[in-house]
């Protein structure tokens, strides 16, 4: 990067930075994207895993924000990512007779519409007590009185935001994670380009741009004080916490949403568990790690098993997750209740800041800051284009999944593994397979999550740029939030696996191995505090990984 002028640098590796990349360099631009941490570090790998239009936006009558997102769902599901998106249905309880009906259905029918004629998810469907029972028997009969059924979407958000970052370099986009933007290059009042820390090695470059694009999310405040522009309040963050627990714990045949005194609950399924989510509070302590309390997960529990037949405890849960919302600052206290409409501006020259949104909707939120840099570029350039570029792993996906009883023949895998690949991958799964092949133990599974095998790890430091163990039981796999041992089991077998692509010596394995323990056990013990901030005092007894130059293990 150093040796090169590049008409865009974009700073994030989030789901919209990694798509403002892809749109660039899609337009025939040359890029270069940095991100601090790795990709979806922040809230793009912490969120509710939902592709949808907001069904609660429609009361804030944000119609145009909902018909969005709803157009992007439906972009996602048939063109840019089948492999990473899906239908899900969802069970909306009733609780009041005939007016709720009406007005939650009338809501509904105007989603499906918005959701535009060619949709190809079912439209909605009433349901009595008896029949949505049969298909939620794990309700107290008097938790509702009928029910109404809708369709939305979900993905893996890790994967969606790494497979984005994949596909901008697969058509010539130079990215690179562990990569912190140290401060802004100025020339005569412009932004030129960056000084970048390679957080691996501790070595500092330079790297020029036409223009530079920060979709830094909740950063954006920092970014812009980097750039001079003053101090600003332009986002206010807001936390959501989300809970994983064994599918078998709740007898549901499909996803569920419950009205609460702050916004929604969503009951989601998730291969083998059900998430459970989301809290809607400020944050305003550290952005690099929030993390859940136990005041959030009382929230959670109570709030689901005011529902259930069955109550959870804390005994029935796998996992913990927390992660923050980028909203835009308003003068509404509730966070609940600020826009999620994004924002695009051009606070000084060279640079484009785009903030807020909703995951669903970072296509459109990337096209409108390419479209800005663009402009300020003054060169001709396309228009954006990547509403017809479907993601790696797309393109021939359909007819990997029809013939997927031949993949797993060939394979040696189950049928059951090799759908999972395959809605993990896509048609990428063909270099998984060939690893295995060659080498027939990678087929097997990790012994600490049965749930993956050994050859993801491995194509997770090889083809993903995963740097540490964290990288890989985190996001490229999602062990910690999966197993109730987050992953301490599996740890061990998991660095060594990674080690010979990353060029780890033992030393490094074992560093790499109780860092990871080390930070487990805090995220453990910080959900067992009371409050947001002795929850904090709890987590930073560990050092932040991603906060280290040099780390340990690192790539020689």
């Amino acid at each position: 990067m150093s040796e090169n002028e590049y008409d865009v640098l974009v700073i994030g590796g989030g789901v919209v930075g990694v798509g403002a990349a892809l749109d660039a360099v899609s337009r025939g631009l040359t890029v270069a994207l940095i991100e601090a941490r790795d990709w979806a570090a922040g809230s793009s790998s912490r969120s509710s895993k939902l592709i949808h239009g907001g069904l609660r936006y429609l009361e804030q009558l944000d119609f145009r924000l909902v018909r969005e997102a709803l157009k992007e769902r439906h972009l996602l599901l048939t063109r840019l990512a089948p492999h990473l998106v899906r239908p899900v249905p969802f069970l909306f309880p009733l609780r009041h007779r005939i007016w709720e009906r009406f007005y939650i259905g009338a809501g509904m029918t105007l989603y499906d519409l918005l959701g535009g004629l060619r949709s190809v998810v079912p439209r909605h469907r009433h349901l009595s007590r008896h029949r949505a029972l049969e298909e939620a028997p794990a309700l107290r009969p008097d938790a509702l009185i009928g029910a109404l059924q809708y369709f939305d979407a979900q993905t893996d958000d890790a994967r969606m935001t790494l497979t984005i970052a994949r596909t901008a370099a697969r058509y010539g986009a130079a990215v690179v994670n562990r990569a912190r933007a140290t401060r802004l290059l100025r020339e005569g009042g412009r932004v030129t380009g960056a000084r970048v820390l390679d957080l691996e090695t501790g070595r500092e470059i330079t790297v020029r741009a036409g223009q530079v694009i920060s979709a830094t999310g909740v950063w954006t405040d920092e970014t812009l004080a980097m750039a001079g522009a003053g101090e600003s309040r332009t986002m206010k963050p807001s936390k959501g916490v989300h809970i994983v627990v064994p599918r078998d714990r709740i007898g549901l045949r499909t996803a569920m949403i419950l009205r609460t005194e702050q916004s929604v609950l969503f009951v989601i399924p998730w291969g083998q568990y059900w998430i459970i989510g989301t809290t809607d509070t400020q944050w305003s302590l550290d952005k690099d790690r929030p993390v859940a309390s136990r005041a959030d997960i009382d929230y959670l529990l109570d709030h689901v098993n005011a529902v259930l037949r069955r109550p959870l405890t804390r005994d029935d849960i796998e996992g913990v997750y927390a992660g923050l919302r980028p909203l835009l600052a308003g003068g509404e206290a509730n966070t609940a209740k600020l826009s999620r409409e994004h924002l695009v501006a051009n606070p000084v020259p060279g640079l484009v800041i785009v903030a807020g949104g909703k995951y669903t909707t970072y296509r459109v939120m990337a096209q409108d800051a390419v479209d800005m840099a663009v402009r300020e570029l003054g060169a001709d350039v396309a228009g954006s284009v990547t509403q017809r570029v479907p993601l790696l792993g797309a393109a021939g996906y359909e007819a990997l999944w029809n013939g997927r009883h031949r993949l797993a023949e060939r394979s040696g895998l189950s049928v059951p593994t090799v759908e999972r690949l395959l809605r993990r991958y896509g048609s990428e799964v063909e270099d998984l397979l060939d690893m295995i092949t060659a080498d027939p133990a990678l087929g097997q599974a990790l012994d600490g999550a049965p749930g993956y095998l050994k050859a993801e790890a491995v194509y997770a430091a090889s083809h993903e740029q995963a740097l540490h163990l964290e990288d890989v039981l985190t996001r490229r796999t999602h062990v910690f939030m999966e197993e109730r041992d987050r992953g301490l089991a599996a740890a061990p077998e998991v660095a060594a696996l990674i080690a010979p692509v990353l060029g780890w010596d033992d030393d490094a394995v074992r560093r790499e191995t109780e860092r990871y323990r080390l930070q487990v056990e805090a995220e453990i013990a910080a959900e067992k505090q009371p409050d947001d901030v002795t929850a904090e005092v709890i987590l930073h007894s560990v050092p932040d990984l991603s906060a280290r130059a040099g780390a340990a293990g690192a790539n020689p």
